[in-house]
C-alpha cells in the first residue's frame, strides 16, 4: 500500500489576490485590504484562535463606522475583486489598538 501525501494549499493561494490596498466584495460586505499577517502566532493571536497560519486585516467600505477587523477565510469563487493592490505599495504594518 502506498503512503498518502496531504498537499496543503499555499499561504498566498489562501489569501488570493488580498494585498494592502485591495478592494474586494463578497455577501458579507465591500472590504478595503489594510494589511496582511503571515506569522502563524500573529494571526492566530488576531484571529483568537488556537492556531491560524494567516490573517487578513480589513475595513467595510461599505458601513459608516469601518472599524478595521482581522479576517481568516480563503479566498474562494464568491468573492470579487472590485480594485486590485498597487504592485509599487510597500507592506503596510497594522499595530492592535492598546
Amino acid at each position: 500500500m502506498m503512503p498518502t501525501t496531504i498537499t496543503l494549499p499555499s499561504t498566498e493561494h489562501e489569501i488570493g489576490p488580498r494585498r494592502p490596498g485591495a478592494i474586494y466584495q463578497n455577501t458579507d460586505g465591500r472590504f478595503e485590504v489594510l494589511a496582511h499577517i503571515t506569522n502563524p502566532r500573529e494571526a492566530a493571536q488576531l484571529l483568537r484562535r488556537g492556531s491560524a497560519r494567516w490573517a487578513v486585516i480589513v475595513r467595510d467600505t461599505l458601513r459608516p463606522d469601518g472599524i478595521p477587523f482581522a479576517v481568516g477565510s480563503v479566498w474562494t469563487t464568491s468573492d470579487y475583486l472590485i480594485r486590485p493592490a498597487k504592485a509599487a505599495e510597500p507592506a503596510a504594518a497594522f499595530a492592535p489598538a492598546a
